[in-house]
């Protein structure tokens, strides 16, 4: 079960030019969207304790999503 919101990740879809979406579909995005959410955020975590600090800041993001 993913923890993110389904109807963002709808409108994303239709955003992207979708008219219409099933439910599995987005249920199938948000799940992938998690899955690389999480892994990103590992790696994040991982660069700030290699820098000698506990909190995550927006270039260790950066950083770890070109990864």
């Amino acid at each position: 079960m993913v923890e993110l919101p389904l109807a963002p990740i709808d409108r994303l879809i239709r955003k992207a030019g979708a008219e219409r979406v099933s439910a599995e579909a987005v249920e199938k995005l948000a799940e992938i969207l998690e899955e690389t959410a999480i892994n990103i955020a590992r790696k994040a975590v991982e660069v700030a304790k290699h820098a000698g600090r506990k909190t995550v800041k927006v270039d260790d993001i950066k950083l770890a999503a070109k990864y």
